[in-house]
């Protein structure tokens, strides 16, 4: 199945107000998908909606994902408009340079609800959609902290470990009962968003980030989500591991 077989079909894609959300979001309705794009920031996805200019294809809703009722009450969104998801995209995530021994509680919770909580809970409502249509595909935006701790990362790090053991323990149970449903993981490593100003709660840090050496652009990590998706039936990807050529670890 390429991604031109999913064309007319349902994707919804988290945290797709900006950086790679945005460009997951745009590259799917470029394939001819149905989009529902959630994100906190209304304002933003007022401005994604403008841009793609996808008209009735496109339905932009803000949600905070550390609210299992909103999870839930966009599902049903997207159920009674569209009858479900077939693609669902778990990008978003976020991360604080929160250590173990002296990070708040505040942002390790931010970091457990958001990067682990709700990709579990849109991913079990996903699947409802998914196996009473008989085909799916659910794919974790990762992250390279998922293979190794960066220092000073333990926890965030930790969130990622938790997404990677997630797919390949969805992998097992859907193969024990012979779903058709198949579930992938794209890990980049440093990628130019939002994510380090967030990191760091810092601009200038996030310049020094992203200005050592050239980083992955949003783009780079939309194609990853297509190619995952354009694999034939018979073919599970596992996992995608992207870096920049210069980035050393």
């Amino acid at each position: 199945m390429s991604t031109n077989s999913w064309s007319g079909r349902v994707a919804l894609v988290t945290g797709a107000s900006s950086g790679i959300g945005r460009e997951v979001t745009l590259a799917l309705l470029e394939r001819g998908l149905r989009v529902a794009a959630c994100a906190r920031r209304k304002d933003r996805l007022e401005e994604l909606a403008a841009a793609a200019r996808a008209g009735d294809r496109l339905l932009a809703l803000p949600v905070d994902l550390r609210e299992e009722a909103q999870i839930l009450a966009l599902f049903a969104e997207i159920r009674r408009r569209w009858g479900g998801v077939q693609v669902l995209v778990n990008n978003a995530g976020l991360g604080h340079l929160a250590p173990l021994s002296s990070g708040r509680t505040e942002h390790w919770r931010e970091m457990l609800e958001v990067n682990v909580l709700a990709l579990c809970i849109c991913t079990r409502e996903a699947l409802q959609d998914m196996e009473a249509a008989g085909q799916g595909h659910v794919v974790h935006i990762s992250s390279m902290a998922a293979h190794r701790v960066p220092q000073g990362s333990g926890v965030y790090a930790a969130t990622k470990f938790a997404v990677r053991a997630l797919t390949e323990g969805l992998r097992q149970e859907l193969r024990a009962r012979g779903s058709r449903v198949r579930v992938s993981a794209i890990s980049p490593g440093f990628v130019e968003t939002e994510f380090a100003a967030v990191y760091h709660d810092s601009e200038e840090r996030a310049r020094e980030t992203y200005g050592r050496f050239k980083v992955l652009e949003a783009g780079d990590v939309a194609r990853a989500v297509l190619y995952v998706l354009d694999q034939p039936p018979h073919v599970q990807v596992h996992d995608v591991l992207l870096r920049p050529t210069d980035q050393p670890g």
